[in-house]
């Protein structure tokens, strides 16, 4: 029911210009749909899910990160097949949250699947999406009362057991590292750093980096167990 105001409103496309302009820019393609729908993600592993953790992955691995997880519910919308641009990335990742690395015991890993799972009826963007991890869950069981059956982790070419006395380093992003989401268990984490870059920009770099079309896939890494 309020007029704009005229001066407002043309001050304010003024400085829209170069966001829009940023947004139009193409930072990959997509040989098909990448699904990053609250009804797949938040509810089991997504192929949205395995694009952002991969790429978060591939950012610091250099590092000794070992795993990245990052909450179903940061993730906002699908990708379809062709050019991909920036405003595409912004569109699924819309909060600005950071890249945030730190150290976390195995069995602390555990618990924070735990959590991840612990609120599957109600579709909360809790669910976990993990890269350099795989595990799973039993949706008989009662919420944080043993969901999570088995987590291995990658090694080499292949998979190890995760040893809930070992240190490993983790990939999140800021909100879940500090607790958001239920994630407590990485509030106390060791060697916290949550000032890395902005997790669309991660997104944007690791797409552009390809050189390919991206081919959109799961792999199993998350399992229901039946």
């Amino acid at each position: 029911d309020v007029a704009p105001d005229p001066k407002i409103a043309a001050r304010g496309a003024e400085l829209a210009k170069p966001i829009e302009a940023i947004k139009q820019e193409v930072v990959g393609q997509s040989a098909g749909v990448i699904d990053g729908a609250a009804g797949s993600c938040r509810l089991g592993e997504c192929a949205m899910g395995n694009l952002v953790t991969d790429a978060m992955l591939d950012r610091v691995r250099d590092l000794g990160v070992a795993i990245a997880l990052t909450n179903g519910g940061g993730l906002r919308a699908s990708i379809g097949p062709g050019d991909v641009t920036m405003g595409d990335v912004l569109t699924v990742l819309p909060f600005q949250n950071t890249l945030s690395t730190f150290i976390a015991t195995g069995a602390e890993i555990i618990d924070a699947l735990e959590n991840g799972v612990s609120q599957v009826e109600d579709r909360k963007g809790r669910f976990p999406q993990v890269s350099g991890l795989r595990f799973e869950w039993d949706p008989a069981m009662g919420p944080n009362e043993g969901r999570i059956r088995s987590v291995e982790v990658a090694e080499g070419e292949g998979w190890v057991p995760i040893d809930p006395e070992k240190h490993y380093g983790v990939a999140t992003n800021d909100y879940v590292r500090q607790g958001g989401d239920g994630y407590r268990v990485f509030e106390i984490a060791e060697n916290a750093y949550d000032y890395g870059p902005g997790l669309e920009q991660v997104v944007a770099d690791y797409l552009t980096a390809l050189g390919a079309p991206y081919e959109p896939y799961t792999d199993g890494r998350i399992r229901r167990a039946e």
